[in-house]
């Protein structure tokens, strides 16, 4: 099927009598748009949707063609559009002035109708063509994402059936790392490694970090009392054991897979920082960081999880217990990172509880109440990074809110056209429409719906540009649940 008819193409030229000429030759086979300057031209190839081509004039006032093509190229928005040169310049040096600036042709004026026709098909199918193999790679990767992470998940579970009274173990250490090491990235200690690639590696590599307890005999790993030294002795293989069957993997997948990251949690995540861990003594930062990372998650889970030889420890019991290891077992960043979003993780443990004693242990009998009285039930949350999302969704969830999501302004404005909000949560910085912009919108819809900012840090806004913007206050991601409860009260009682 002839799909002309759908493509879009900018034309950008300061002489409204050569747009009149390119519009009538093009016009019964594309949709035109028409800009007679640069600054124009910019704001119409970010529009969505965006242009399939720019045919863009070289002589212009104020911004030529030239500079309007390299911030073309230089945004991401607009970088893959094809943009064809349209110019009385016609020297070799001209030419190729505009192929180093990112061109993909040159028409010379006066255009001949029969080339310029031609020219523009052909690279307006070789656009079509890349499109289609751009999204047949994005499709291809999901795939492989999500192929790896089932097969992850299923070799975790592997060791936790092993264990029948650890069933949502994965779930819980794999997210109580992720919101550790999201928090950290505002630590300059730790900011150059955890990167968002770097932490979406780490979730996906947690669940194997048990592995090795596959080689631990069933009379060790599922006796109900103590284990004597020597059984201990035994329990503790179970690190290396994991970290030799990852190495294995990782000679046929490479060491640059997420199989080396998965090896390295598997043998470190018992180590502790001051050298008394297992299975090689290692102390301080010679840990590596997601072995770091894990300990303390592991910890943490061990004592909230119902044992035959144990009842669960309230998550007070467990918070005071991790503070007390700090410097010992555990770096003390990451507890001091720990006692800042704790109450996350006492939402994560919520979540994925496996007994009823858990729940009640983590005061899970008190799920919803924190939000009675304040008048807010539903809660748009629009936030453009996973992890943050996932990490605060998780949060609001387990105060008893029913949440949406969207990871844009734009997203969230399509959702806010069809369905009632209580209150808008917005990130600031995102792409296709922004935080402000998102008030903007609603503001222009709406005077009453509460609107908060949220930020990564006190900087980045203060309540009273908060308020001129259209915001009713601002907070700090992940939620500290106690700020959140007193602002959503102060927002109630000014809409009585």
């Amino acid at each position: 099927m002839d799909d002309r008819k759908t493509q879009r193409i900018l034309i950008v030229d300061d002489s409204v009598d050569n747009l009149q000429v390119l519009m009538g030759l093009l016009k019964d086979d594309y949709k035109i748009i028409a800009a007679t300057s640069g600054a124009k031209a910019l704001q119409l190839a970010r529009q969505d949707p965006a242009p399939d081509l720019i045919l863009l004039d070289v002589m212009m006032p104020e911004m030529d063609g030239y500079e309007v093509c390299r911030r073309l190229k230089a945004d991401e928005l607009t970088s893959g559009i094809p943009v064809i040169f349209v110019t009385a310049l016609g020297g070799v040096d001209d030419e190729y002035r505009g192929f180093e600036v990112g061109a993909v042709d040159y028409l010379t004026k006066p255009v001949i109708p029969k080339l310029a026709r031609a020219r523009i098909k052909n690279h307006l199918e070789l656009k079509t063509y890349r499109d289609q193999l751009d999204r047949e790679v994005v499709r291809r990767t999901k795939q492989l994402k999500l192929l790896q992470s089932v097969m992850i998940e299923s070799l975790g579970t592997l060791a936790e059936y092993r264990d029948p009274e650890t069933g949502g173990h994965i779930k819980r250490t794999q997210n109580y790392v992720k919101a550790l090491a999201a928090h950290l990235q505002n630590n300059e200690r730790f900011a150059d490694q955890l990167s968002d690639e770097y932490i979406d590696l780490l979730y996906h590599s947690a669940p194997l970090h048990d592995i090795g307890k596959v080689g631990i005999t069933d009379s060790i790993l599922l006796k109900p009392g103590k284990l004597t030294d020597e059984e201990f002795g035994e329990m503790q293989k179970h690190a290396q054991f994991g970290s030799d069957v990852l190495c294995k993997a990782e000679i046929i997948l490479g060491d640059d897979s997420f199989i080396r990251l998965a090896k390295e949690i598997a043998l470190t995540h018992q180590e502790k920082w001051d050298g008394s861990g297992y299975p090689n003594g290692l102390s301080g930062s010679h840990i590596p960081l997601s072995g770091r990372l894990m300990a303390l998650a592991d910890v943490y889970d061990a004592l909230i999880s119902k044992r035959v030889y144990k009842p669960p420890f309230t998550h007070e019991k467990a918070v005071q217990t991790i503070k007390n290891e700090s410097g010992s077992h555990f770096d003390p960043d990451i507890v001091d990172a720990f006692l800042v979003i704790e109450s996350t993780f006492r939402n994560i443990a919520l979540q994925y509880a496996d007994f009823d004693e858990e729940r009640e242990a983590l005061g899970g009998g008190m799920k919803g109440d924190s939000s009675t009285g304040t008048g807010i039930n539903r809660i748009l949350l629009v936030e453009d990074n996973d992890i943050n999302l996932e990490v605060m969704r998780t949060q609001l969830t387990h105060m008893g809110f029913d949440v949406d999501t969207a990871a844009h302004g734009q997203e969230a404005m399509e959702l806010y056209g069809r369905a009632s909000f209580d209150l808008v949560l917005t990130d600031l910085d995102m792409p296709v429409m922004n935080g402000y912009e998102l008030v903007k919108s609603i503001r222009a819809q709406d005077s009453e719906t509460p609107v908060v900012a949220i930020t990564a840090s006190d900087f980045d806004l203060s309540w009273e540009q908060a308020k001129s913007l259209g915001f009713h206050g601002y907070l700090l991601k992940p939620f500290d649940e106690s700020r959140l409860l007193q602002l959503l009260n102060k927002l109630s009682a000014a809409q009585l």
